[in-house]
């Protein structure tokens, strides 16, 4: 839908006219890869494509745009896990307390990187950590799909 959103944009004109600015564009990723780290079901990986292809000269903004987005939406999922966890055992638990902050690189992976960021607020691992090593794997799927949207 996102792919097919961008064409039309330029069809009419849109993008040409301004109607959609780096600004706005920057701002709904942000929004939309927030949303994307959460329990919400949507593609933060789409939306940066299509910033991509509507603003190529955005590569930078647009990838760390996505990148803070999707970390602090999985800085909420461990919130969640640190302060409103309990003592019920948690499948991603004994991982996380085995290999430590680490394993949050893979946090961007599809439905098992929630589960790393609530085990890792659950074992109240070190916040800075947390969010460097989630940054970092985050960091490197978006330059992928970047590379990808620009070729």
């Amino acid at each position: 839908m996102c792919f097919a959103g961008a064409r039309r944009i330029r069809r009419y004109g849109a993008w040409e006219n301004g109607l959609i600015g780096a600004e706005a564009s920057l701002l709904t990723l942000l929004g939309w890869s927030f949303l994307a780290s959460t329990l919400v079901p949507v593609s933060s990986e789409a939306a940066l494509f299509a910033v991509l292809k509507l603003h190529p000269d955005l590569l930078w903004p647009a990838v760390f745009t996505a990148t803070l987005g999707n970390t602090l939406g999985g800085m909420t999922t461990y919130l969640i896990g640190r302060f409103i966890g309990s003592k019920k055992p948690l499948t991603q638990l004994e991982r996380v307390t085995r290999y430590g902050s680490p394993l949050l690189a893979f946090a961007w992976l599809p439905f098992v990187g929630d589960a790393l960021c609530l085990a890792a607020g659950w074992a109240k691992l070190n916040w800075v950590a947390v969010a460097l090593w989630s940054a970092a794997g985050r960091f490197a799927r978006y330059w992928v799909v970047a590379q990808g949207a620009l070729w």
